[in-house]
Protein backbone atom coordinates (compact mmCIF):
# COMPACT_ATOMS: atom_id res chain seq x y z
CA UNK A 1 0.00 0.00 0.00
CA UNK A 2 2.83 2.37 0.84
CA UNK A 3 4.27 2.04 -2.68
CA UNK A 4 0.86 2.34 -4.33
CA UNK A 5 -0.17 5.55 -2.54
CA UNK A 6 2.17 7.91 -4.44
CA UNK A 7 0.94 6.45 -7.73
CA UNK A 8 -2.68 6.82 -6.66
CA UNK A 9 -2.16 10.44 -5.59
CA UNK A 10 -0.18 11.18 -8.74
CA UNK A 11 -2.95 9.69 -10.88
CA UNK A 12 -5.65 11.76 -9.19
CA UNK A 13 -3.55 14.93 -9.39
CA UNK A 14 -2.64 14.28 -13.04
CA UNK A 15 -6.30 13.71 -13.93
CA UNK A 16 -7.26 16.91 -12.11
CA UNK A 17 -4.43 18.75 -13.88
CA UNK A 18 -5.34 17.41 -17.32
CA UNK A 19 -9.02 18.30 -16.85
CA UNK A 20 -8.05 21.79 -15.70
CA UNK A 21 -5.62 22.15 -18.61
CA UNK A 22 -8.28 21.09 -21.11
CA UNK A 23 -10.95 23.41 -19.72
CA UNK A 24 -8.71 26.44 -19.27
CA UNK A 25 -7.13 26.19 -22.73
CA UNK A 26 -10.56 25.58 -24.25
CA UNK A 27 -11.79 28.84 -22.75
CA UNK A 28 -8.64 30.86 -23.49
CA UNK A 29 -8.42 29.70 -27.12
CA UNK A 30 -12.18 29.20 -27.65
CA UNK A 31 -11.90 25.51 -28.49
CA UNK A 32 -14.91 23.21 -28.89
CA UNK A 33 -17.40 25.98 -28.08
CA UNK A 34 -16.54 25.79 -24.37
CA UNK A 35 -16.23 29.57 -24.06
CA UNK A 36 -19.89 30.08 -24.97
CA UNK A 37 -20.99 27.38 -22.51
CA UNK A 38 -19.02 28.94 -19.65
CA UNK A 39 -20.84 32.26 -19.84
CA UNK A 40 -19.31 35.18 -17.97
CA UNK A 41 -15.86 33.83 -17.23
CA UNK A 42 -13.13 35.99 -15.68
CA UNK A 43 -10.02 35.69 -17.83
CA UNK A 44 -7.40 36.13 -15.09
CA UNK A 45 -9.06 33.34 -13.08
CA UNK A 46 -8.92 31.09 -16.14
CA UNK A 47 -5.24 31.99 -16.63
CA UNK A 48 -4.51 31.20 -12.96
CA UNK A 49 -6.21 27.83 -13.45
CA UNK A 50 -4.06 27.25 -16.54
CA UNK A 51 -0.86 27.96 -14.58
CA UNK A 52 -2.06 25.69 -11.77
CA UNK A 53 -2.82 22.89 -14.22
CA UNK A 54 0.78 22.91 -15.40
CA UNK A 55 2.01 22.89 -11.80
CA UNK A 56 -0.33 19.97 -11.02
CA UNK A 57 1.20 17.91 -13.81
CA UNK A 58 4.75 18.58 -12.63
CA UNK A 59 3.67 17.81 -9.05
CA UNK A 60 2.16 14.49 -10.18
CA UNK A 61 5.61 13.55 -11.47
CA UNK A 62 7.06 14.73 -8.16
CA UNK A 63 4.74 12.39 -6.25
CA UNK A 64 5.85 9.40 -8.32
CA UNK A 65 9.55 10.22 -7.96
CA UNK A 66 9.22 11.40 -4.32
CA UNK A 67 10.78 14.78 -5.11
CA UNK A 68 11.01 17.21 -2.23
CA UNK A 69 10.04 20.12 -4.48
CA UNK A 70 6.53 18.69 -4.90
CA UNK A 71 5.08 20.40 -1.81
CA UNK A 72 6.59 23.84 -2.58
CA UNK A 73 5.38 23.55 -6.17
CA UNK A 74 1.84 22.92 -4.96
CA UNK A 75 2.31 25.76 -2.47
CA UNK A 76 3.07 28.08 -5.38
CA UNK A 77 -0.13 26.88 -7.01
CA UNK A 78 -2.07 27.69 -3.83
CA UNK A 79 -0.61 31.20 -3.81
CA UNK A 80 -1.50 31.74 -7.49
CA UNK A 81 -5.06 30.56 -6.83
CA UNK A 82 -5.48 32.68 -3.69
CA UNK A 83 -4.24 35.77 -5.55
CA UNK A 84 -6.70 35.03 -8.36
CA UNK A 85 -9.47 34.53 -5.79
CA UNK A 86 -8.65 37.89 -4.19
CA UNK A 87 -8.60 39.44 -7.65
CA UNK A 88 -11.99 37.88 -8.35
CA UNK A 89 -13.46 39.57 -5.27
CA UNK A 90 -11.97 42.89 -6.35
CA UNK A 91 -13.46 42.30 -9.82
CA UNK A 92 -16.86 41.53 -8.27
CA UNK A 93 -16.78 44.58 -5.98
CA UNK A 94 -15.88 46.76 -8.96
CA UNK A 95 -19.09 45.62 -10.64
CA UNK A 96 -17.50 43.12 -13.03
CA UNK A 97 -19.60 40.32 -14.43
CA UNK A 98 -18.92 36.75 -13.37
CA UNK A 99 -20.58 33.39 -12.87
CA UNK A 100 -21.54 32.64 -9.27
CA UNK A 101 -20.26 29.08 -9.69
CA UNK A 102 -16.74 30.54 -10.08
CA UNK A 103 -16.58 31.35 -6.37
CA UNK A 104 -17.38 27.78 -5.36
CA UNK A 105 -15.08 26.36 -8.01
CA UNK A 106 -12.16 28.49 -6.81
CA UNK A 107 -12.78 27.55 -3.17
CA UNK A 108 -12.87 23.87 -4.18
CA UNK A 109 -9.69 24.17 -6.26
CA UNK A 110 -7.81 25.94 -3.46
CA UNK A 111 -8.92 23.29 -0.96
CA UNK A 112 -7.90 20.40 -3.23
CA UNK A 113 -4.53 22.00 -3.88
CA UNK A 114 -3.96 22.59 -0.16
CA UNK A 115 -4.78 18.94 0.58
CA UNK A 116 -2.34 17.71 -2.07
CA UNK A 117 0.29 20.16 -0.84
CA UNK A 118 -0.09 18.86 2.73
CA UNK A 119 0.06 15.25 1.52
CA UNK A 120 3.23 16.00 -0.42
CA UNK A 121 4.77 17.69 2.58
CA UNK A 122 4.04 14.89 5.02
CA UNK A 123 4.74 12.03 2.60
CA UNK A 124 7.83 13.38 0.85
CA UNK A 125 9.35 16.52 2.34
CA UNK A 126 9.46 15.35 5.94
CA UNK A 127 11.04 12.04 4.94
CA UNK A 128 13.64 13.14 2.38
CA UNK A 129 16.50 15.52 1.99
CA UNK A 130 16.36 18.06 -0.83
CA UNK A 131 16.57 16.39 -4.24
CA UNK A 132 16.88 18.44 -7.40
Amino acid sequence: MKKALPYLLASILAAFGLLTLFLSTSIIFDLFGVRAKEGNYVLFVVCANFVSSMLYLFAAYGFIESKKWTAPLLGISVIVLILAFAGLFIHINAGGIYETKTIGAMAFRITVTLVFSALAYFMISKNKKLQL
